[in-house]
């Protein structure tokens, strides 16, 4: 889906072209590589893993804040482990549970007000300086 976007946007190499064709089931690792390659015909250079991984939390916080997104929705991903710089970064991955059912077991706080903690944290990540750029 995002390489027929890309497509769509100007953005046309042949790799591209043949990665907008593949079934949404190919190999995850296959479809990587053509990803990186396509970028590299483009001339687009990926970030380094640590920073794509802050802009993709920021992304999270601001889904969250906008309503895409349930906080339930947030305790699916291993957010733990990012390497966070920032008080802000800090305050909300800090919220982030490892499964929804350990809620009050791991942070020690009821849903509700889990709840309204994540939100505002999000939303003070979302207005927090950008990181760098396309964030």
């Amino acid at each position: 889906m995002i390489a027929a976007e890309a497509l769509a946007a100007g953005l046309g190499t042949p790799t591209l072209c043949e990665l907008a064709g593949w079934p949404c089931n190919a190999d995850a690792r296959e479809i990587r590589e053509a990803f990186e390659q396509a970028l590299a015909e483009s001339g687009i250079e990926l970030p380094d893993p640590r920073l794509a991984q802050r802009h993709a939390l920021r992304r999270l916080a601001a889904r969250l804040a906008d309503g895409e997104i349930a906080p339930a929705d947030l305790a699916t991903d291993n957010w733990g482990e990012t390497e966070v710089e920032t008080a802000a970064e800090r305050s909300f991955v800090a919220l982030l549970p490892q499964c929804w059912c350990c809620i009050e077991y791991t942070s020690g706080l009821d849903q509700q007000t889990w709840t309204a903690q994540l939100w505002s944290a999000g939303l003070a990540l979302t207005s927090s300086p950008p990181i760098g750029p396309g964030c």
